[in-house]
């Protein structure tokens, strides 16, 4: 009885999400015991972000932002941050020098979601003046 109810979550996020962009939608937690997308619904999704992230071993997306100092790189690092806490669904980083690298994926099943698209959608949207 359990697997079912979850198949149902998972049918009613697909079809109340359809009709809008990546970035108006929410992040919906992932409880695990869902198959992570495969390679054309990862395209798909791909379409729906900016071209800037990439799909590693259709495992994760990750993308890089430039800045022209730490602080910039820092202070974009506590925007997304907060989208982040917002969504509940966290991202990981790689913070250096004028740069920050974001790499998505939903940790429970290690592999991609829609909501990790969502994350990056919500992330092309940040106003970063620097990079």
């Amino acid at each position: 009885m359990r697997e079912s109810k979850r198949k149902h979550k998972v049918a009613m996020i697909v079809i109340c999400g359809d009709n809008m962009n990546l970035k108006e939608r929410t992040c919906i937690p992932c409880e695990g015991g869902i198959p992570p997308l495969n390679g054309d619904e990862i395209n798909n999704h791909l379409s729906e972000i900016s071209n800037d992230w990439q799909v590693i071993n259709n495992n994760y997306i990750q993308r890089k932002w430039l800045f022209s100092n730490f602080q910039k790189s820092l202070d974009f690092v506590n925007l997304t941050g907060e989208i982040c806490e917002q969504e509940n669904h966290h991202a990981n980083y790689e913070l250096g020098w004028g740069f920050v690298k974001i790499m998505i994926w939903t940790h429970k099943i290690n592999g991609l979601t829609i909501s990790d698209f969502i994350l990056a959608a919500k992330f092309d949207e940040v106003e970063c003046n620097d990079s």
